[in-house]
């Protein structure tokens, strides 16, 4: 379905000389978004699992961040709210009914996410307890290992650590240093953490709080590597919280953000592990050593194995986006409040959101916002497939994959960038802790590195896209019809980029401002562009890199690393296109024709900023004009104005209470405060008794002398 703008109510621009005026704060008329409706959509497929996990958030506020406390304090205070929500059960979901879970992955997400409005050192020591901890248990192991093991994961009775990223290797799992040899005369594996490198670093839970960890090591039995696999082991004794024989440790100390967590190392030395506590879902160890695996391939085992753990992913998008979302919702409130400079002597001054530059820093980032949220939906469902056992396929488990990879790299960035801009837009005010953008900044930026660095993340999407480009290829060449195809699109691909008007973008030749604008707003040149941006993208990518399938070893690292940065920018690019398209399928499902509108002008917004942000890709490779450039540019902050009256609607869609913002300068005093300062300066202007400036005191001066000059002229 092909989805346009429609026209929005608005007003005829005014003429240059007459001075500004403030925008209506909501319409008043025309237009008007089903914020209620908008709202009860946004919630998604588990509207009452994220409902009540919002209201667990806002009707406690003892699990809400207490700025400024000490990193000791703060460590403490997480573990208690930890514990003060185990018996709502909204963190089990994901476990089995028979040990008091819900087996809901889906809905399990969307509650976790949910906790980043209260503190995201809460929300990421719960990921590590019962999202990674517990859910290695609960995916790695078996049936018997989760009726004994699992029980104290979740209760909380066992605290544990996740000890998968080393030292030396970072998110290179499979090269990890540890061991864990299999010693057949005792039935046990010890472990070793041979040198420096391979010290379990960054840890949750290691520094202080845990008593297990599930460590990721590499499987040795019968003098065979059998590549990295997970094993249960305590670390320290639960009474006196000392390290057990052979554990060490060391805590990681102050950080840049999420200080309620308590991060270390932990290293091992001739630790042993009964036979029973290898997580063994996919491998597993006899008695006499003997190693079995129901993946006969390793490098498909290592990624299943891993591939069970991507929820991480999933939640760290969902997370992102609505930390962003909240730094979005407090810098509008206030830029709708915030009066700054007058247009002209007696006239109140304009609130900052009728300035075209404020407009510009906040609402792309809203329609983005937007665009994120709805693509979050689709890898939530892709998500609860997986994990319910309803379509857990390979290929199901690979898209998984894949979309996670490349949405939460993107989404992590885009929340860093908005919170920064969100911050820097609200002045000194955003700069207080109380009003929450640095804190919620220092605590995301670690979002772009864990559960795998953002970068490596947009490889691992990358080289998935690529080789799905390379077989669809590789199938066309087989048939003289589907050669003859390619080749006719690789002339015609060199045609077009000689001739850029005849590119989709162009396909209307440039007829003044007023048309470009017009066809930038059809759904199917927007999503041309966006898709040709990535399709030429990743055709590039794999026929520069194509090479390297015959090359030797360093040759091929060699050809790797010449198409590396382009390789990525492809994924990126395709996070990009997942989220219009995710987007454009939600417009569809809206019935209200006014929320219709404004969500689909809120598309335009973030298809056409999507556009303008690579300008330089399109007109480089001739798939826009330099005419179409400018157009584009016009055309945004045409419709930013367009969203101006409608814009605390769509913010407040997101469903957030005071108790979930909590910034002072979004609650509306700042309202209260200008609406004072206007009514002074008006009971002045009126008393007769206000001061007069000295330059309209000059002003006055000069007229005088003017007339005097003339009545002498006249005598």
């Amino acid at each position: 379905m092909t989805t346009t703008s429609e026209p929005v109510t608005t007003t005829a621009a005014a003429p240059q000389a007459v001075a500004p005026q403030p925008e209506a704060a909501r319409p008043t008329s025309g237009t008007r978004v089903d914020v209620p409706a908008l709202q009860q959509m946004l919630l998604g497929r588990w509207p009452e699992e994220r409902s009540e996990a919002r209201r667990m958030v806002a009707e406690h506020p003892e699990l809400w961040k207490q700025e400024g406390i000490t990193k000791e304090a703060h460590r403490e205070t997480t573990l208690a709210q930890m514990k003060q929500m185990v018996p709502y059960g909204q963190v089990l979901r994901a476990f089995p009914e028979r040990l008091g879970g819900r087996d809901q992955a889906g809905a399990n997400l969307v509650g976790f996410e949910e906790l980043v409005a209260a503190d995201p050192s809460l929300q990421i020591k719960s990921g590590v307890q019962w999202g990674l901890f517990a859910s290695a248990i609960n995916h790695l192991g078996t049936e018997e290992q989760k009726d004994r093991l699992l029980p104290g994961a979740m209760d909380l009775s066992v605290p544990g650590a996740f000890a998968m990223t080393e030292t030396g290797h970072g998110s290179d799992v499979a090269a990890i240093g540890t061991t864990a040899t299999y010693d057949p005369e005792t039935e046990e594996f010890v472990i070793n953490t041979p040198f420096r490198g391979a010290w379990k670093q960054y840890l949750g839970n290691a520094a202080k709080h845990g008593v297990a960890a599930t460590v990721f090591a590499q499987l040795i039995t019968n003098g065979v590597d059998h590549g990295v696999h997970c094993f249960y082991v305590p670390i320290r004794d639960p009474q006196t919280m000392e390290f057990l024989p052979g554990v060490g440790g060391e805590d990681d100390g102050q950080k840049g953000g999420l200080n309620g967590i308590d991060n270390g190392k932990l290293h091992f030395t001739d630790v042993r592990v009964p036979r029973r506590d290898l997580l063994a879902r996919y491998g597993q160890v006899a008695a006499d050593g003997s190693y079995t695996s129901s993946i006969d391939s390793p490098g498909r085992r290592f990624f299943t194995m891993l591939g069970a753990l991507v929820q991480g992913r999933v939640s760290l998008d969902g997370a992102a986006i609505t930390a962003a979302k909240i730094g979005l919702a407090i810098a509008t409130k206030y830029a709708e409040q915030r009066r700054q400079f007058s247009p002209a002597t007696g006239a109140d001054e304009l609130t900052l959101l009728d300035y075209a530059t404020h407009r510009r820093r906040l609402f792309p980032a809203i329609a983005e916002a937007y665009a994120m949220h709805f693509a979050h939906d689709e890898l939530l469902d892709l998500f609860d497939d997986v994990f319910s056992g309803r379509e857990d396929t390979p290929a199901k488990r690979e898209d998984l994959e894949t979309t996670a990879a490349a949405l939460k790299a993107t989404s992590t960035w885009y929340a860093l960038d908005t919170l920064q801009e969100c911050r820097e837009a609200c002045g000194g005010a955003g700069f207080l802790s109380e009003n929450r953008f640095t804190g919620l900044r220092a605590d995301l930026d670690i979002y772009a590195t864990f559960e795998g660095d953002n970068h490596v993340l947009l490889q691992l999407a990358a080289k998935r896209l690529v080789g799905d480009h390379g077989k669809r290829m590789a199938r066309a060449a087989k048939s003289p019809a589907g050669m003859a195809g390619i080749v006719a699109g690789q002339a015609r691909d060199a045609v077009l980029h000689r001739t850029p008007l005849r590119r989709l973008g162009q396909s209307v030749a440039d007829g003044g401002a007023a048309r470009s604008a017009g066809r930038l707003l059809d759904a199917e040149v927007q999503r041309g562009l966006i898709a040709g941006r990535y399709e030429g993208m990743v055709a590039a990518t794999a026929m520069g890199m194509r090479p390297a399938l015959k090359a030797d070893p360093v040759k091929a690292q060699e050809i790797f690393d010449d198409n590396q940065v382009s390789l990525i920018g492809s994924a990126a690019a395709w996070a990009e296109l997942v989220r219009w398209d995710a987007f454009t399928k939600a417009i569809g499902k809206v019935s209200d024709a006014d929320t219709r509108k404004v969500l689909t002008l809120l598309r335009d917004i973030y298809g056409l900023t999507t556009i303008e942000r690579h300008l330089d890709w399109h007109l480089t490779n001739g798939r826009i004009s330099t005419g179409r450039a400018k157009a584009v540019t016009a055309t945004i902050d045409r419709l930013l104005k367009v969203l101006r009256p409608h814009v605390l609607d769509v913010i407040d869609a997101w469903g957030f209470s005071q108790e979930h913002l909590r910034a002072p300068i979004a609650d509306g005093s700042e309202k209260v405060r200008q609406d004072e300062a206007r009514a002074y300066y008006r009971e002045l202007r009126a008393s007769g008794t206000a001061p007069i400036s000295e330059k309209e005191l000059r002003k006055q001066h000069a007229q005088q002398v003017k007339q005097a000059k003339a009545a002498e002229r006249s005598k």
